[in-house]
């Protein structure tokens, strides 16, 4: 009896011992995989030349991934963008390494001008690059994890002058009267000052009044032909004049806070936008002056009255007026069919945080239609840029 009662003891602690042991058996360890992409920056800190513009500031290099099967072929994949953005679709530099390419350069004046229009960098403001290579395998029986490297590089930007100024005006002979003709601040830069003049054959100067005094803004490269596009300028208390050889009416914008001057000829003004949309199976073509917004802050009604569009590009507009709560589109007619700006172009909604810029969709199915911006209470002030496909909304 002592020994049938040992037995039903002792069963129970062999069956563990034996159950443990196939486990163990059973137990192998994963190999570890030994990366080998490495990546350097050729400098920790950088400061962008604007002796040098084109030539490259910086360089980064990497060295090639692990080896696998020759099964497997690994392509390189390289990312560019500032500490922050987290390499977003929206504001990285991503490039497909050609095969055998280990390096990757970039200019000052790429990232002087990605920093300013792409990243949203304020002037004069230093910020950190990162830049992260990407290797991956395809083909083969097995799949092979990517090997990841990023690093970070801080970047001193090419100091820009900030100018000052109560008053722009435009004189010269090709302004036609006998008094200067004041430009205008845009109501969605205080920085920018644009106006849309009629000119006549002659000189064109741009005086700036500040603090009682009147200096001339030039351009930073002494030419006084016309350019195409934005023009960096400087000041100079001497006149200086462009050459205006067309009559017509020219639109000209000047920003203070990035140094530049565009002045657009009757031949290469900025054009609105002009879209297409069907209603009722009838195509509709609308040239885009106007907007109109709908949505819960509307009571589900289309509304305007409060839309601005830019002197500094008919492409932008801004609207400032009552306040919106909610989900919100934006249409360029009055009609439940109409061509719409929204959030997103997945009849969702894409909530708002004031201050953030937005990407832009816009379109005329159910998707875009039924699409809305979840616009935060007391949103008075939106700047939708057609152009850029951008919407950022704050409260003034």
């Amino acid at each position: 009896m002592k020994k049938i009662k040992f037995l039903y003891k002792i069963f129970p602690l062999l069956f563990s011992v034996v159950l443990l042991t196939a486990c163990e058996q059973d137990v192998m360890d994963i190999k570890k995989v030994q990366e080998r992409l490495e990546l350097k920056a050729s400098a920790e800190s950088i400061t962008l030349s604007e002796e040098h513009l084109t030539d490259d500031i910086v360089t980064f290099t990497w060295t090639e991934a692990r080896q696998v099967s020759d099964d497997h072929l690994v392509s390189y994949t390289t990312k560019l963008d500032i500490v922050g953005n987290n390499f977003g679709s929206s504001t990285a530099i991503m490039n497909y390494e050609d095969e055998g390419v280990l390096s990757r350069s970039f200019t000052s004046e790429q990232l002087q001008n990605w920093a300013n229009e792409k990243w949203g960098v304020p002037v004069n403001k230093p910020f950190t690059l990162e830049f992260r290579v990407v290797a991956q395998w395809e083909g083969g029986a097995t799949f092979e994890a990517p090997e990841v490297r990023t690093v970070r590089v801080n970047v001193q930007p090419i100091k820009t002058v900030v100018f000052d100024a109560d008053k722009v005006f435009l004189d010269g002979t090709a302004v036609p009267g006998m008094s200067p003709v004041e430009m205008s601040k845009t109501v969605e830069n205080p920085n920018q000052y644009a106006s849309l003049v009629n000119l006549e054959a002659g000189d064109l100067q741009i005086p700036v009044e500040f603090q009682g005094a009147t200096n001339y803004i030039f351009a930073a490269d002494g030419n006084q032909q016309l350019q195409d596009g934005a023009t960096g300028i400087k000041m100079r208390e001497t006149a200086f004049a462009w050459k205006i050889e067309t009559p017509g009416q020219y639109r000209i914008v000047v920003n203070m806070q990035k140094a530049t001057v565009a002045i657009y000829s009757p031949e290469t003004d900025l054009k609105p936008a002009v879209v297409e949309w069907p209603l009722s199976g009838v195509t509709q073509t609308t040239t885009v002056n106007n907007l109109w917004e709908y949505g819960e802050p509307t009571g589900w009604a289309w509304r305007t009255g409060n839309w601005k569009q830019s002197l500094a590009d008919p492409q932008v507009f801004i609207y400032s007026g009552p306040a919106l709560s909610g989900r919100t589109k934006f249409g360029v007619q009055p009609n439940n069919q109409t061509y719409v700006y929204t959030g997103n172009n997945t009849a969702t909604n894409t909530p708002v945080t004031l201050g953030t810029v937005y990407n832009l969709f816009s379109g005329y199915t159910t998707n875009e239609r039924n699409a809305y911006f979840s616009i935060p209470a007391g949103t008075n002030f939106i700047i939708l840029d057609i152009r850029n496909m951008t919407m950022v909304a704050s409260k003034k």
